[in-house]
Parts: structure tokens; sequence; C-alpha cells
């Protein structure tokens, strides 16, 4: 039992199919400002590096940075 946090942020993109795409980064930086956040969507978008069924990512949508808490109450034994 214990109790774990975790950190990511979540770059969210539209597609050309008009649908939305995110991408979670893990642990990201304390002081991580908005307009590095948007740099680095400007030049996934401008490089076209990611691909998704609904094609290709055309814009910006969202940036978040999201903490979880995690209080695992009950382990089952290791047998």
């Amino acid at each position: 039992m214990a109790i774990t946090t975790n950190k990511v942020l979540r770059l969210t993109f539209t597609t050309a199919g008009g649908k939305t795409y995110s991408i979670n980064i893990p642990d990201p930086k304390e002081d991580l400002q908005k307009a590095e956040a948007e740099a680095v969507m400007d030049t996934i978008i401008q490089k076209n590096i990611f691909f998704t069924s609904s094609g290709a990512l055309t814009g910006k949508r969202d940036i978040r940075v999201i903490d979880t808490t995690t209080n695992d109450l009950y382990d089952p034994p290791q047998i």
C-alpha cells in the first residue's frame, strides 16, 4: 500500500479529419511556460511528425499539466 503521485503534460491537437489527438509527456519540468509548450506543438505540426487515423495534426487545441495522486489501499498477497 502506497501513495504515488504522477504529473504529465498533455498536448491536444486538432486533426485534418476534425478529431482531436493527445500526446502525454511524463514529468514535465516545474517551470514550464505556455510559450514553450506552444512552440513544441508548432514544431510538431510544422514537421508533420505524427499521422493519426484521422489525418495529420493541423492545430493546437489544449495544453494541460495534469497531477494525479493514487492511494493504493490494498495489494493482493503474492503467492
